[in-house]
């Protein structure tokens, strides 16, 4: 086999020649020299019985090692059966216009998330204040492990940002950018495995499992506070809704009018709005029916219920705060005051199952499958009782005291 030499190529470049010349290296691998003494790298092979030929570029620019290396490339690439002229090409495309890191975690907020996760936009809203800054145009291809842990570094000690220290928002964030990178692989979108070895603790912290139950003189302090407009119109409303039926926060954000019937008193929780991805659906009691046309009167400019969108994460941050603004001993979020409903309503009776129908939870085992049954009365019932609840609290007659916790 014949093997060319650096001194070979030197001897024929820039010089005039008689008539065109092929040096051959082997393999398929030749130096095509022009007659002014040009130098070119080219690669022969045949596919499908075809001849084909590539071009590597021009001698010294492309040494003799390198043209070599892209031989072995594309030898490779013809040995699992790709047309290496092809492979050269998406290479070349890559090369001029990468998948950045912004591309890939949008890739699967459009093509996963949207359709999969009910706060999805909540993602996006991370990755945008925490991610994109930073790195969101690097070459996703070109990203190393540091690059991301500087990301999530900032968040958990919260500097040099000076936002409040956040392992626990690091450890959510790393979470969906890892399965974010490991579903655009599967996809063969882009490919990156600089998370691969890390795990939450290594970025951050784990969400640990809340318990926190109102007690009943703060959910009385927090239901007649709701009426007396000391905070804004919007979280009393909210507020409102999440104490009467124990809703997830999306639920009722997410919520416009069409999800409401008055003729039949049911409100309809889409798919699309759940987090269990089940239609939910709750009886409207009538001690606030008329709360609630009421305020469908006075949001005729809006199809939302509470007259405006408004991001989740900004929704969750205002609520976060609400303890401590209501001089509470121990802090408590808005997901705290759907366990609170649930446990509130099991001390009142409530048949465990009704309760789990009312939070959308899905039912399991044989249940989920057999009983499709929605329960309307029961519910129903275990909403009046619970709103009887409130309003005894909030209005005791002389003989009842509510106990602080």
């Amino acid at each position: 086999m014949n093997k060319l030499y650096e001194k070979q190529l030197k001897a024929v470049l820039n010089k005039t020649q008689d008539k065109l010349l092929t040096l051959s290296d082997g393999l398929g691998l030749g130096a095509r020299v022009s007659l002014s003494g040009k130098v070119s790298w080219q690669y022969r092979y045949k596919m499908d019985g075809k001849s084909k030929r590539i071009d590597f570029g021009h001698y010294p620019e492309i040494s003799l090692k390198q043209a070599r290396e892209l031989l072995q490339e594309c030898r490779e690439w013809l040995a699992q059966g790709y047309d290496p002229k092809l492979q050269k090409q998406l290479q070349r495309e890559t090369t001029l216009k990468p998948v950045t890191v912004k591309d890939a975690l949008e890739y699967w907020l459009v093509e996963f998330a949207a359709t999969n996760r009910a706060n999805f936009e909540k993602h996006r809203s991370q990755f945008a204040r925490h991610i994109y800054p930073y790195i969101g145009n690097y070459p996703l291809a070109n990203t190393e492990t540091r690059h991301w842990l500087e990301c999530f570094d900032r968040i958990k000690t919260g500097i040099p940002s000076k936002q409040r220290p956040a392992p626990v928002a690091a450890g959510y964030i790393f979470g969906n950018a890892k399965q974010a990178l490991r579903f655009c692989r599967v996809r063969r979108y882009a490919t990156s495995r600089e998370l691969d070895d890390l795990t939450i603790t290594d970025v951050g912290s784990k969400q640990s499992k809340r318990d926190r139950v109102l007690s009943d003189a703060e959910l009385v302090q927090l239901w007649t506070t709701i009426e007396t407009n000391t905070f804004n119109t919007y979280m009393s409303q909210l507020l409102k809704l999440l104490m009467t039926f124990g809703a997830r926060t999306q639920e009722v954000r997410l919520s416009t009018w069409a999800e409401w019937d008055f003729k039949t008193n049911i409100w309809t929780v889409p798919k699309s709005h759940s987090k269990t991805e089940i239609q939910i659906i709750r009886p409207i009691p009538n001690a606030i029916k008329p709360w609630l046309l009421n305020l469908k009167n006075r949001s005729k400019q809006s199809d939302y219920i509470l007259g405006q969108l408004k991001e989740s994460a900004n929704v969750s941050s205002a609520g976060g705060r609400l303890w401590e603004r209501l001089e509470h001993t121990e802090k408590w979020t808005l997901h705290d005051i759907r366990r609170s409903l649930a446990t509130k309503m099991n001390d009142l009776g409530v048949m465990p199952h009704i309760v789990e129908h009312l939070l959308g939870h899905s039912l399991g085992g044989v249940m989920s499958i057999y009983n499709h049954s929605q329960y309307l009365p029961e519910k129903e019932k275990a909403l009046d009782l619970w709103l009887d609840r409130l309003d005894l609290l909030s209005n005791p007659p002389d003989n009842l005291h509510v106990l602080k916790a």
